[in-house]
């Protein structure tokens, strides 16, 4: 494999995860709407700056929260 070829698989698997993870943001919020109503400003803060593994046991938590506190987000 070329230095370039390297540097476009690396690109590509780069845009992939910024992808699946937007793609988790994007679902966590809708999820937290539909459940518990507007997304207070602090909560979609965290939700948009957290990693992968913190959104997936949210969108893990969101189906037996009781509350959006209950969530743990802020």
């Amino acid at each position: 494999m070329t230095t370039a070829s390297r540097l476009v698989a690396k690109g590509e698997a780069i845009g992939v995860a910024k992808g699946e993870a937007k793609g988790r943001i994007q679902a966590l919020l809708m999820l937290l709407a539909q459940k518990f109503g507007e997304v207070p400003p602090l909560v979609r803060a965290e939700v948009v700056a957290a990693d992968p593994v913190r959104l997936d046991e949210w969108l893990r938590r969101v189906l037996t929260a009781d509350s959006i506190d209950d969530m743990g987000i802020v």
